[in-house]
């Protein structure tokens, strides 16, 4: 999996790209260390690329969307489409995550 960061006035936009699984999941979350110690709370994850999404691919989110709203921040989805979609609504997770269509929208939907 690879992690495109790019840096918006009000939020970091994270294009997730390849396969989130049990092997990759760990970039991911490196990943979210990062921009957490970092500093960074408002954060938006652009699935457009995302072409497989696994279990651990979901904890690792789960988890994510836990660390970040304790620390008073706040993460959006976006273009979720394919199998990566079909997963979420199978999981119970579009009911979790604020998931929008574009990354604009995402943004906007942080607050």
């Amino acid at each position: 999996m690879e992690i495109v960061t790019n840096r918006e006035t009000n939020a970091v936009i994270a294009e997730l790209q390849g396969r989130m699984d049990a092997v990759t999941t760990a970039v991911f979350d490196k990943w979210f260390v990062e921009r957490m110690d970092a500093g960074e709370q408002r954060l938006v994850l652009d699935m457009s690329g995302l072409e497989y999404i696994s279990s651990a691919g979901l904890r690792s989110l789960l988890a994510a969307a836990k660390k970040i709203k304790a620390a008073g921040g706040a993460l959006a989805l976006c273009g979720l489409s394919g199998t990566v979609a079909e997963v979420f609504k199978m999981s119970g997770f579009l009911s979790i995550f604020t998931v929008k269509d574009s990354s604009a929208e995402a943004v906007l939907a942080l607050g």
